[in-house]
């Protein structure tokens, strides 16, 4: 019996696929073995305008600013936790609202065979760090431990909240942004990421597996010292930009160890905005004949702002295609 989108998904996620590579590729004709859903929670954010600079409060009550002519995001201007002295009255979203999952409900009900998944809107550290800014964040969590422990304890029960909402739905999986690294090494030391943040990923994930849910991370950056204490954590798949600053055979021999999957474009930084064809669907098949029984790819939403030409994209995605259909006898190694 032919094999679901769902089940190719789920092979690779967990390096064990047989079959194809799966794929993650918007535009018309394109595979595509996923079905996305949100939080409903109908938030707007407020935004104004004086003279040259837009400001807008986000979802957690932080106030963000950015020249209106240039920059797309902007930097937090107004953290909502400004004074430590407003942690105990701090009020967080009332994301785990089961009103807000009608969408998700109904996903999981339809008669899609696509793999199911449920986007969040951070993870503890994703989210804190925008609730001090980030400079601020960074002395407080050396300085200001015991309030840091209360912040993330309080976020942290909410996404635990929410993955029970979207395990009772019935998604297949959650997926998150949660970026870690910078070009050449982690944002923090291993060490203290271990201590301060991987029981929070490990209640977390601990919470989507007791729902049967695949935890799939996206994460900027480099994060190789990392790499084996997420997937121990509990992480199911692994979603990098940016694949290209990692030794690939290392990579996948990590992965293939712990059953976590990669799910990854061409690269972004160092092969897709050269432009160069050849370099372009070269470094493509490497990519699938590296990580073939563990891998899922996908294209990159905003070309424009990478500077790559949507043919440099067409480039990727056919040879993407070409190399990850089934090839007779490959499997987990």
């Amino acid at each position: 019996m032919p094999c679901t989108p769902r089940d190719i998904i789920r092979q690779n996620i967990e390096f064990a696929g047989t079959g194809r590579i799966g794929f993650n590729f918007t535009g018309e004709g394109r595979l595509n073995d996923f079905a996305f859903c949100g939080i409903e929670h109908g938030f707007h954010e407020d935004v104004c305008v004086e003279g040259d600079v837009e400001y807008r409060t986000d979802l957690w009550g932080n106030v963000w600013h950015r020249l209106v002519h240039m920059s797309a995001g902007g930097e937090v201007f107004r953290p909502v936790l400004e004074d430590w002295d407003a942690l105990d009255s701090l009020r967080l979203p009332d994301l785990d609202n089961p009103a807000y999952y009608a969408g998700a409900r109904a996903l999981a009900a339809s008669d899609t065979d696509r793999f199911r998944v449920c986007f969040l809107p951070g993870w503890p550290f994703a989210i804190c760090r925008y609730m001090r800014k980030m400079d601020v964040y960074f002395v407080d969590l050396i300085a200001e431990r015991g309030r840091i422990n209360v912040l993330h304890d309080r976020v942290t029960a909410l996404l635990e909240r929410v993955i029970d909402r979207c395990g009772e739905a019935g998604l297949d999986g959650i997926m998150f942004c949660e970026d870690l690294g910078i070009q050449d090494r982690t944002l923090m030391s291993p060490a203290m990421w271990r201590d301060i943040f991987r029981p929070l990923y490990e209640r977390l994930t601990a919470r989507a597996h007791r729902h049967g849910l695949k935890v799939i991370q996206h994460s900027c950056g480099f994060n190789w010292a990392l790499v084996d204490d997420l997937c121990e954590a509990g992480i199911d798949c692994l979603q990098f930009d940016q694949p290209a600053i990692y030794d690939l055979d290392g990579l996948a021999a990590k992965l293939r160890r712990h059953r976590v999957g990669l799910f990854s474009p061409c690269d972004i930084q160092k092969i897709l905005p050269t432009g160069d064809r050849a370099l372009i669907e070269r470094e493509t098949r490497r990519l699938v004949e590296t990580f073939r029984g563990g891998f899922i790819a996908k294209n990159y939403p905003d070309l424009h702002g990478i500077g790559v030409a949507p043919e440099w994209d067409g480039w990727a995605y056919e040879a993407f295609l070409a190399a990850g259909q089934a090839v007779p006898g490959v499997g987990r190694r």
